[in-house]
């Protein structure tokens, strides 16, 4: 048996067509029967449901299905794995994330990553959270960064480190002089939050309702850039991520308070194909997020 049969079979189940597989596989409808018969001849039993123009897996042929494609994906593995050896790291990656991670987190990760390995062709573009997750589903991207991973089927997550809220307002708003406060010395505050919906904003409404916090949203915006300019002019305070800010405090245009009570966090993930093998590049990248340090 070869390892090109057990790519037509899986082909052929993921596509449940035979004209899709012999189509992906570079060969006739024919050809791709006459593999599925030898398969089914050598195992004595039926691996496949024909209905009309569909194919289905038997339970036998589920079970074969999920051992093949552990066998393709980690023969693809290790090609990789041996192409890279003794070689520059070349190709290309694709990574989507959502904007405020890209801005920040990313950004340091992208400098460090064309550094150490510029042969490699890397795109980064920015979306939508929903549509980062469907891009990966795809195939579109190699890499989703995104924050508040959610288990999806056929999407594995690799966690990185979270980011860390912060306290940010004017520099003459009265909370400036404090360096932290306990978080309901909020409670009446006017507040500048993230649009109803976002990950983020539903976070922050869950933590005060915990502590039993009730802010006036005098505005909502869909990104942290905005939230920032309205803390400049003394609309609100708000809540966002520490690296996000850390410009800005620098110089001078905002204050930076910490909580007394205890710290609050963003979980940020990574998001890939559980079918598609991760790329020499793609590991590489991966582990510069996860310690940034590393690349520096």
């Amino acid at each position: 048996m070869q390892i090109e049969t057990l790519k037509v079979f899986c082909d052929l189940v993921e596509s449940r067509s035979f004209s899709r597989a012999a189509v992906r596989n570079s060969i006739t409808q024919s050809a791709v029967s006459q593999q599925v018969k030898n398969l089914e001849s050598r195992f004595k039993t039926q691996l496949l449901r024909r209905d009309g123009k569909t194919v289905s897996p038997t339970p036998a042929g589920r079970m074969f299905y999920e051992r093949s494609r552990t066998i393709l994906d980690s023969f693809e593995q290790m090609q990789l794995e041996i192409k890279s050896i003794g070689q520059d790291m070349v190709g290309s990656l694709r990574v989507a994330t959502i904007y405020s991670v890209g801005l920040y987190e990313l950004s340091v990760v992208v400098k460090s990553f064309l550094k150490q390995y510029p042969k490699v062709n890397l795109h980064v573009e920015y979306s939508k959270g929903a549509r980062v997750y469907e891009d990966c589903l795809q195939g579109v991207i190699d890499l989703g960064v995104v924050t508040y991973p959610e288990p999806r089927k056929g999407i594995r997550i690799i966690p990185l480190p979270a980011d860390q809220f912060t306290l940010i307002c004017a520099p003459n708003h009265p909370l400036a002089k404090r360096r932290q406060i306990d978080i309901r010395q909020l409670n009446g505050e006017n507040y500048i939050a993230f649009e109803k919906g976002l990950a983020s904003q539903r976070a922050l409404d869950q933590i005060f309702r915990e502590c039993d916090i009730e802010v006036r949203t005098v505005m909502e915006f869909d990104n942290i850039e905005t939230i920032k300019r309205g803390v400049e002019i003394g609309a609100g305070v708000s809540i966002v991520p520490l690296l996000s800010v850390q410009k800005e405090v620098q110089n001078g245009l905002l204050a930076q308070v910490g909580f007394t009570d205890k710290s609050f966090y963003r979980p940020l993930g990574v998001i890939v194909r559980t079918k598609t093998p991760v790329s020499p590049a793609a590991r590489k990248f991966i582990e510069l997020m996860q310690n940034p340090q590393k690349g520096s």
